[in-house]
């Protein structure tokens, strides 16, 4: 016998059984109409035979009653198979396309290096220079020039000062007019000297004073 065969012939004996044990109650009527509704009406259907002998023995069968019992018949759906399970989903890829395989994004934050500082520095007879030091121009005199009538010398140092950038990008701007201006009557020694400083002041310019 085939596996739905033999599923069915279990369910009509249960069935068989549960009419025998008097287990078929009646559904109320909500629920008779509920149950008669979500049957097809093309469904395959079974009879069911309660044959009662001449002793009172109730037998229950799927064929009609031998010749002499009382014979009660009582159509009912017939036991289908219950619908396939639906097939496994497959196993989840392990492959990654490229965008997941990628790093996240790395966030490089670039900090301009600070404009390079310019110093003011005054001598002690108030003139007045410019220095990419804080120690300006230091020089050896003598003692004597300073009023010690010792032989011997010291380094002196001028004041020096730190200027706004502002004004040390203005102070740029008026050397490289400056140097403009005296490049046409220089002398060839000094114009290539005035050249190299022209290119210093323009690359400072633009690193140190791009904003106006």
């Amino acid at each position: 016998m085939s596996t739905a065969r033999a599923r069915n012939a279990n369910v009509l004996a249960a069935i068989l059984a549960m009419l025998a044990a008097g287990a078929g109650v009646s559904l109320p009527a909500h629920g008779a109409a509920q149950a008669k509704q979500s049957v097809p009406a093309d469904a395959p259907r079974v009879t069911v035979y309660r044959c009662i002998g001449d002793d009172g023995a109730v037998t229950l069968r799927d064929t009609p009653c031998a010749k002499g019992e009382r014979q009660e018949a009582r159509a009912m759906v017939r036991p289908t198979d219950a619908p396939s399970p639906p097939p496994p989903a497959p196993p989840a890829s392990t492959s990654t396309t490229t965008a997941e395989r990628a790093p996240p994004p790395r966030i490089v934050v670039v900090r301009e290096p600070a404009p390079a500082p310019m110093y003011e520095c005054t001598t002690p007879d108030n003139t007045t220079y410019t220095s990419d030091s804080p120690e300006g121009n230091p020089r050896w005199v003598p003692m004597w020039t300073l009023g010690w009538p010792v032989p011997a010398g010291t380094w002196v140092r001028d004041a020096c000062r730190p200027m706004p950038q502002a004004e040390t990008c203005a102070r740029l701007r008026d050397r490289r007019a400056e140097i403009e201006r005296r490049f046409f009557n220089a002398m060839p020694s000094e114009r290539a000297r005035l050249e190299v400083e022209e290119r210093g002041i323009d690359a400072r310019i633009d690193a140190d004073c791009r904003n106006p």
